[in-house]
C-alpha cells in the first residue's frame, strides 16, 4: 500500500526541518535540564526554609520573644547596658523593635563569636540570647549561596542559573502551541490523561506560569554571583562615592559589615567605600556640643525618618562612622522605595552620607526591588507567591527525571538523550543562541564551550562514552 502525502515537497522540506530544531532544541533542554535540576530543588527547598524561618521567628529572631506594650520606652543605652551585662563583650549593633509587642535586638561580639541579645524595651531587661547567624535559616542561607563549599559552590550555583534561563527559553519553545493546537493546550493541564502525557502537560503547563518569575528569580540571585554579579553588573552599577561632598573615605567597603554568607547592606552599595570619621566634613547631624552618645544617635534616626525597625551599626575602630540603615533586603521594611542608609562621625555627630532608594542607579533600584521581591518581604501577597513559585520549582525539578525515566527504555545503560540525526539548517540560530548565552553569562557560557569542545575532540571519537551520554 502507497501512502501518499498531502504535503509539497517544500512544506515536507519545512517540516523536517522544524522537526529537526525542535529536537536540537529538546536535547539542550534535556542535558541542561541534567545539570540545573538538583541545583534548582536545592534553591527552591532552602528557599522555602528562610521564607518561613523569617516570617515565623524573624531574619534575626525578632519574633521569638513578645514583650508588654508601655507608654514609654527606656533609653537605648539602658537597654545596651542590660545586654552587656548579659553577654560581656563589644555591643556592635542595635536592630530596634519593629512594633510594640517586639524585644530591641543587640549584637554582642566575645573574640570570635558574636551572640545576639533580646531586650525588653520597656524595662531594659534581658529576655534571651543566642548565637548571632547560627539558626536555621542561616544554615538554609549558606546553603543557598554556595552549598557551604565557598566559593566553589558559588561558581556551580553561578553555572546552574545561567543554564536555568536556557533551560526556561528552550522549555517555551519545546511546549509553544503548534500544530493546530491552541494556547490553552499549555494552559491548562490535561487531568485526564494518565502515566508519562499527564507528567508531560503538569509540567508544561506549571512551567509557563513558572517561568517568567523563575527567570527574575535566577537574575535577582545572579547578581550576588562571584562572577556575573561581583565582577560584572555589581561592579558597573556600584553606588559611587564621588557623590558624597569631600567626605574623607575608609579603606573598607559597606561589603565589610556582612556577615559571612548573610547579605546585610543594599546591592548597590557593597562595593562602595565607607566614609570615615575624624574631620569636620558633613552637616549637623547630632546636636552640637553635646557628647555623640548612643541616645544620641538613636534620636537622630528618628528625626531622621527612621521609624518602626532600623539597624545601628556601632563604629568598631578609630576611623569608623556610626551608620544607620533601613532597606528591604535585610527586612526591615516591605517597601524598597524607603531604603536608606546614614553615616554619621563618631567624634562630631555630623551626617556625612545620607543615600536613600532615589540616589540609586537603575540597577540598584532594580535590585533593591528584585531582592525584596525574590526574599518576599513586600506583603503578605509576595509570601504567598514566592511559596507557590518555590513548590512549582520541586515540581518541574521532580516531573522533569520522572519523564526521562518513563521515557527510557527498561535497563537502558544510557541517558537516552533526544537524537538528533544530522544538523539542519537552523544550526546558526542555535549557535546565535549559545554565543548569547555565553556573553550574557561568561561562567556558564565558558562550560557550554568547553563541553562543546569536549564532544567534538574527544566523546564522539570514544564509543562507550558517546553511547552512554547519548
Amino acid at each position: 500500500m502507497t501512502i501518499v502525502s498531502d504535503l509539497s515537497p517544500a512544506q515536507a522540506h519545512s517540516a523536517a526541518v522544524s522537526r529537526r530544531f525542535y529536537i536540537t532544541a529538546w536535547r539542550w533542554h534535556f542535558y541542561a535540564g541534567l545539570y540545573v535540576a538538583p541545583f534548582l530543588l536545592m534553591l527552591a527547598v532552602t528557599g522555602l526554609v528562610m521564607l518561613w524561618t523569617a516570617t515565623i521567628f524573624g531574619r534575626d529572631g525578632e519574633k521569638t520573644f513578645v514583650v508588654t506594650p508601655r507608654s514609654t520606652m527606656t533609653g537605648v543605652s539602658a537597654q545596651a547596658e542590660a545586654a552587656i551585662r548579659e553577654i560581656p563583650g563589644q555591643i556592635v549593633q542595635y536592630i530596634a523593635p519593629r512594633h510594640p509587642d517586639q524585644a530591641s535586638l543587640f549584637r554582642i561580639n566575645q573574640a570570635d563569636v558574636s551572640f545576639m541579645v533580646a531586650v525588653d524595651p520597656y524595662k531594659a531587661e534581658t529576655l534571651g540570647y543566642w548565637e548571632r547567624r547560627d539558626g536555621l535559616y542561616d544554615l538554609a542561607s549558606t546553603i543557598h549561596g554556595s552549598l557551604m563549599i565557598g566559593d566553589l559552590g558559588d561558581r556551580l550555583i553561578e553555572i546552574a542559573a545561567g543554564f536555568g534561563i536556557m533551560l526556561v527559553v528552550t522549555g517555551l519553545y519545546l511546549w509553544w502551541p503548534r500544530d493546530g493546537r491552541s494556547i490553552r493546550s499549555i494552559l491548562v493541564p490535561q487531568l485526564s490523561a494518565k502515566g508519562r502525557p499527564l507528567w508531560k502537560s503538569l509540567h508544561m503547563s506549571i512551567g509557563v506560569y513558572a517561568s517568567l518569575f523563575l527567570v527574575v528569580f535566577l537574575i535577582s540571585g545572579l547578581t550576588w554571583a562571584g562572577i556575573w554579579g561581583e565582577k560584572m553588573t555589581q561592579a558597573w552599577s556600584t553606588f559611587p562615592a564621588e557623590k558624597w561632598d569631600n567626605v574623607p573615605l575608609s579603606d573598607k567597603t559597606h561589603a565589610s559589615m556582612n556577615h559571612g554568607g548573610v547579605k546585610e547592606v543594599p546591592w548597590t552599595l557593597e562595593q562602595t567605600p565607607m566614609p570615615a570619621s575624624g574631620s569636620a566634613a558633613g552637616v549637623t547631624g547630632t546636636p552640637e556640643g553635646q557628647p555623640v552618645s548612643l541616645d544620641a544617635i538613636v534620636a537622630l534616626a528618628r528625626n531622621l525618618g527612621f521609624d518602626q525597625r532600623f539597624q545601628l551599626a556601632f563604629p568598631g575602630d578609630d576611623t569608623a562612622v556610626w551608620t544607620i540603615a533601613r532597606d528591604t533586603m535585610s527586612n526591615d521594611s516591605a517597601n524598597p522605595f524607603m531604603d536608606r542608609t546614614v553615616h554619621v562621625d563618631q567624634y562630631t555627630g555630623r551626617v556625612l552620607a545620607d543615600v536613600g532608594f532615589t540616589d540609586y542607579g537603575l540597577a540598584g533600584k532594580a535590585m533593591a526591588a528584585g531582592i525584596a521581591f525574590h526574599e518576599g518581604d513586600l506583603g503578605l501577597w509576595n509570601l504567598i507567591l514566592v511559596t507557590v513559585l518555590c513548590l512549582s520549582i520541586v515540581f518541574l525539578s521532580v516531573s522533569g527525571i520522572v519523564m526521562w525515566w518513563k521515557r527510557r527504555p527498561k535497563n537502558a545503560a544510557r541517558l537516552m538523550a533526544p537524537v538528533v540525526v544530522e544538523p539542519g539548517p537552523l544550526w546558526k540560530t542555535g549557535a546565535f543562541v549559545m554565543l548569547v548565552t555565553a556573553l550574557l553569562f561568561p561562567l556558564s557560557g565558558a562550560v557550554l564551550i568547553t563541553v562543546l569542545l569536549l564532544d567534538l575532540l574527544v566523546l564522539r571519537h570514544v564509543k562507550p562514552l558517546k553511547r552512554a551520554l547519548n
